[in-house]
């Protein structure tokens, strides 16, 4: 016959007491106790040898003297040291041949599609297909050329860009200021006839007035002037729209965009890499 298991003895308690429930005196075990320890006396090491709390005069650095921005920038240099031979080579080609150079055109643009990525993208797109009021990079409409160098320029040297004494520079008069509403909206409904849109009409009147106050920049023919980045207006890309009342809101104010100008904020190499980058997406010229 089995005999009863013994009985447990029962647990002492702590002594206290919450409506009647009581506390079991059960304590840690002792490996327990002694990994807390352990891990009490790593934090204290750690916090000595790493950066880990502020003082009065600054973060304390830790007696390794260690810092994640020290090690992002010693990747930094090496990479930057392993690439120089390419980006020196970038700087020393002329612009044209870049892109067909089979040591660097495709780090050229890897490299430049990185540039864009950073600091063009917020404005031009991921894509470089633009917003309104600003260009698309993917088609051949170019207000200022889409040659490597005429993007190279851009680039370099901005748009209005009034800190640059490079930059490229043209403005479009508010006609609002000397026209009368009746001839703005002539002058509208003839710019909408030269590229077919809204159904607008052509009228000798509107066509003079456009003559007279337009062609200087724009063309007689309305195809637009590069030189000084007036845009041609017989195509369908519009850069703020080609509805009537948007036109008549850039006749009436203009439009006075400004692209900051990159030199001096990136290298040369970057900017190389950036024109080869942008002139590889097919919209170039």
């Amino acid at each position: 016959m089995a005999k009863k298991p013994a009985k447990k003895p029962d647990v002492e308690t702590t002594g206290h007491s919450w409506d009647g429930i009581e506390e079991y005196n059960n304590p840690l075990p002792r490996w327990w106790l002694w990994t807390i320890y352990a891990t009490i006396v790593w934090g204290i090491g750690y916090a000595i040898a790493y950066p880990s709390f502020p003082l009065p005069g600054g973060a304390f650095p830790g007696l390794l003297g260690y810092s994640s921005r020290g090690a992002v920038e010693a990747d930094i240099a090496k990479v930057e040291a392993q690439n120089a031979p390419l980006v020196a080579r970038i700087n020393d080609l002329e612009l044209t041949a870049i892109a067909s150079d089979d040591q660097v055109g495709e780090f050229a643009v890897q490299g430049g599609k990185a540039v864009f990525q950073t600091f063009c993208a917020q404005c031009h797109g991921a894509g470089a297909n633009g917003a309104k009021g600003y260009p698309s990079l993917i088609d051949d409409d170019w207000l200022w050329g889409g040659t490597i160098e005429d993007i190279h320029q851009t680039i370099s040297h901005g748009i209005r860009y009034e800190a640059d004494p490079d930059t490229r520079s043209s403005q479009m008069p508010a006609f609002g200021e000397f026209l009368s509403k009746e001839e703005i909206a002539k002058l509208v409904e003839y710019v909408g006839s030269r590229s077919g849109i809204n159904g607008a009409v052509e009228t000798e009147e509107g066509k003079n007035l456009f003559l007279d106050n337009c062609a200087a920049c724009h063309g007689d023919d309305a195809t637009g002037g590069r030189e000084v980045g007036a845009p041609n207006l017989t195509d369908a890309i519009w850069l703020y729209g080609s509805d009537p009342e948007t036109l008549t809101q850039t006749v009436t104010y203009a439009r006075q965009g400004v692209m900051p100008a990159w030199s001096g904020r990136l290298s040369e190499s970057q900017i190389r890499q950036a024109a080869v980058y942008i002139h590889s997406l097919g919209g170039g010229e």
